[in-house]
């Protein structure tokens, strides 16, 4: 049994678990296993939606396919590991929170590069969530937990093109006077988020 298949072996014996002590068990191999403690970031191509309607299929899939080969040497360059692509979303973590915020900004750096030189239908333009905390990782496959949830509301739900918005929890992990943003506030769903914008270009 592989290291995925133990994974979703152990969840289902939480779930089929009718013992409270045993379920804790369980969760308590979970972590020990698949626990890592993480910045996480999530990259979402800002206003593709609109650009799959006005252009097609094959043109949002050719861009799609130019930010992945972008991104994942600039993850790479700062320790990260990139965990998968989906749709128009690259899902990274990084060891910290400034290793996290240098990816995202050399990323915008780098599709701002690019696009200088392409008409403005063939422009990527990048928004960026990022959280620190505990999360489970299944290598090589996807990873879970209240972190990556919260980064992807962020840089898929929240932030506009150009934008880097970090949870209070990973600001207070970057190291005084090493960038500088701007404290704001989100209502999502009736909870109030705290967060911090680092506005690119």
């Amino acid at each position: 049994m592989d290291a995925a298949e133990r994974f979703q072996d152990l969840l289902l014996r939480h779930s089929q678990e009718a013992a409270a002590e045993r379920r804790d068990a369980i969760e308590e191999v979970l972590w020990r296993d698949f626990g890592l403690e993480r910045a996480v970031l999530v990259l979402d191509m800002s206003g593709f939606s609109a650009l799959a309607q006005r252009h097609g299929i094959v043109h949002y899939l050719s861009m799609v396919r130019r930010m992945q080969l972008t991104a994942e040497p600039i993850v790479d360059g700062y320790e990260g590991t990139l965990v998968k692509f989906e749709a128009d979303n690259c899902y990274a973590m990084f060891p910290d929170v400034a290793a996290a915020v240098s990816a995202a900004l050399e990323l915008n750096q780098a599709f701002a590069a690019a696009n200088a030189d392409t008409p403005d239908e063939l422009d990527i333009r990048i928004a960026c969530g990022i959280d620190h905390g505990r999360i489970l990782v299944v290598p090589g496959r996807d990873f879970y937990g209240v972190p990556v949830n919260r980064a992807c509301k962020l840089g898929e739900d929240l932030a506009g093109a150009g934008e880097i918005l970090l949870t209070a929890e990973a600001m207070a992990r970057v190291p005084d006077g090493l960038f500088a943003a701007t404290a704001l506030r989100f209502d999502v769903s009736g909870i109030r988020v705290e967060a911090f914008r680092l506005r690119v270009g």
